[in-house]
């Protein structure tokens, strides 16, 4: 279906992606990975030749149909239902057809149109109505507000307009990128459904874990301006890539010392009439094995949030409460809840629902209109929302918003600080419009943490991070030790991350008692079972649920166990990690010390200690090794 062959493509004169070559196979599901930055988006538009390469070639499938996502929201007084059939254009220019053709009485008219019909009939016509209100419904729209105007509707849900009608036309190749930014759970959990079905062929950017896993048949990672494709999903990719890259570490490190022996050999003998030939021939031997690779740039985010004073328990809490926008209009009502500092919350629930309603309760921005919000005299929240990334000045640096934040603070302080967050260096000096999504979304958390807060409140915060800063954020909120509520599209991050779940549903909030697994299955047998209705209302009254969910107390004390767990394990295996890092260096300057011929000069007794400390070093590395190796064994099978 695809076919990319040495494709160059420079931006500014900087190459972004050099001789990258991909072959995907008709009908394959494929995930494109890579850091943010790397060039994934770019590829895309190259292949739907929105631009031109520098060198190379792109082929698709002669005839092959390609669906995009429209970059920009769709807009207008169009129902909802009528502008996803119309993104079949086929469809629509036959039945346009079809009714020109039944004024005519003529016998060529009468021919046509009977043509007309049966391709109509063969590309299911009469039926379209009937699937593209299912796609409506799965990504949130209910039977009435598809019959809405595109105009009654927010940018988000626009898109969701925008990414059902790609759904819908089912191209031949079918580019997403990022699909599920603009999705709540509920609707992200029906995609991935949908996409482990498509018949077609899909190439789908994401950092989404879950997604890739149970969508993709190749996952192909864009890393130094190349493209390789693995089998498999995203964790088959992990294992296979870390095993390459161990395998290729140990090969360099083999042909490193063939080059040290060599060049030691020439550097010795090669003025030396006797020995001068077979210096020559070495030195050939070692311009063939060329220079050493460049080692590899650590590329590493890490979230450090600070550490709060204990408070006494509970931080906050909500007694009979209503919220709303009018008093006469509460979206939430007879909220009875209660946050300690050990929670670690996550809130289900559709868009729309009010879950962000109840955030905005949480930290204060909103009074109840009845009832009591109760809160720790010293409680200090830090709030995360999209639209503070959109409310960042431009043109001040990631350091001069932290300098507002801390004005009493010295500039070591300051950087220390954005350092916490992978924002030292360089980046602490840019200005935040030439920063990237990822790097806008750290800032943005800093900020928020400058207060060192007791609970942080979590509205989508994944959008834009890259698969490593993702990891990197679940490493930092399970080390937190503050209070934290999650409302997030990536199932992977509840799945590691919360403790609790909260369903927002019917106009309240309430405890789901059963884990996400049994939240998943429970919306999809509803929708399966209600489908023109609108979003499911699922709840803990549900039966199955009800019978299933074990007591609360020990949902909760089995889950904190295990995040403790974990993190512990995590921290072993970073600390084994350090160890094993510092014994090799150690143990290379060690062995480039033995190998420097001015040693054997001087006394003896020198040579004697370093050999001796090599030995030392060697054994402490490969009691090092083992260690990190049983920690890491150990976290896969905790996580598994």
């Amino acid at each position: 279906m695809l076919h990319v062959n040495d494709l160059t493509f420079r931006i500014e004169g900087r190459p972004l992606l050099d001789s990258a070559t991909l072959a995907l196979p008709t009908g394959r599901r494929a995930a494109l990975i890579g850091r943010n930055g790397s060039g994934k988006s770019t590829l895309l538009r190259l292949i739907n030749r929105e631009i031109q390469p520098d060198d190379g070639t792109i082929r698709v499938r002669n005839g092959a149909r390609i669906g995009v996502v429209s970059q920009t929201a769709p807009f207008g007084p169009t129902a909802v239902l009528e502008t996803v059939l119309a993104a079949d254009s086929e469809r629509d220019a036959l039945l346009a057809e079809a009714q020109t053709l039944e004024t005519n009485s003529d016998e060529a008219s009468g021919f046509r149109l009977a043509e007309v019909h049966e391709r109509l009939g063969e590309i299911g016509a009469q039926s379209a109505p009937a699937r593209a209100g299912a796609i409506l419904h799965g990504l949130g729209f209910s039977g009435d507000e598809q019959a809405r105007p595109l105009d009654s509707f927010s940018g988000g849900w626009r898109m969701r307009v925008a990414l059902a009608a790609a759904l819908f036309s089912e191209p031949d190749l079918l580019l997403l990128d990022e699909p599920t930014n603009h999705l709540d759970l509920e609707a992200t959990l029906w995609l991935v459904q949908f996409l482990a079905r498509w018949r077609h062929t899909l190439l789908v950017i994401s950092h989404d874990r879950a997604l890739i896993n149970r969508v993709a048949d190749y996952t192909i990672h864009l890393d130094g301006r190349r493209l390789t494709a693995y089998r498999g999903g995203f964790d088959t990719f992990e294992r296979t890539r870390r095993e390459q890259l161990a395998l290729d570490a140990a090969t360099e490190k083999k042909m490193a010392a063939r080059r040290k022996h060599m060049q030691k050999f020439v550097d010795r003998f090669r003025y030396q009439a006797n020995k001068a030939r077979q210096a020559q021939s070495r030195l050939k031997a070692l311009e063939k094995l060329g220079e050493a690779p460049p080692p590899i740039a650590d590329y590493t985010v890490e979230f450090h949030f600070p550490v709060p004073k204990p408070l006494a328990p509970p931080l906050l809490t909500l007694d009979r409460a209503s919220a709303g926008y009018a008093p006469d209009a509460p979206v939430l009502s007879n909220l009875n809840l209660r946050i300690d500092m050990d929670d670690r919350i996550a809130l289900l629930g559709a868009n729309g629902n009010g879950k962000t309603t109840l955030l905005r309760l949480f930290e204060g921005a909103l009074a109840p209109l009845e009832g009591a919000r109760t809160v720790s005299r010293k409680l200090e929240i830090g709030y995360f929302a999209q639209e503070q990334i959109e409310m960042l000045d431009a043109k001040r640096t990631a350091y001069a918003h932290i300098a507002e934040k801390l004005p009493d603070a010295l500039g070591t302080a300051v950087r220390t600080h954005l350092g916490r967050f992978g924002l030292s260096g360089e980046l602490a000096d840019q200005n935040a419009d030439s920063l990237s999504g990822g790097e806008r979304v750290r800032l943005v958390l800093a900020m928020i943490c400058c207060r060192t807060p007791h609970m942080l409140l979590l509205d989508e915060p994944t959008n834009h991070l890259d698969l490593d800063a993702r990891e990197a954020l679940i490493d930092g909120i399970n080390d937190y030790a503050g209070a934290i509520v999650l409302v997030t599209h990536d199932s992977e991050l509840i799945e590691r991350c919360a403790d609790r779940l909260w369903l927002v549903a019917d106009g309240t909030c309430r405890a789901f008692d059963d884990d996400l697994d049994a939240y998943r299955k429970l919306l999809l047998s509803s929708r399966k079972a209600r489908p023109e209705r609108g979003d499911p209302k699922p709840g803990p009254a549900t039966p199955a649920a009800a019978k299933s969910a074990p007591a609360k107390s020990v949902r909760r004390r089995n889950a904190a166990a295990q995040r403790a767990e974990t993190v512990s394990l995590r921290k072993a295996v970073k600390i084994a990690e350090k160890e094993t890092a510092r014994l090799t260096k150690e143990k290379d300057r060690l062995e480039a010390a033995i190998a420097d011929p001015t040693l054997y000069d001087g006394p003896p007794e020198r040579v004697a200690e370093l050999t001796k400390k090599r030995s030392q070093v060697i054994a402490a590395l490969a009691i090092a090794e083992e260690t990190w190796l049983e920690a890491q064994n150990a976290l896969e099978q905790a996580n598994n």
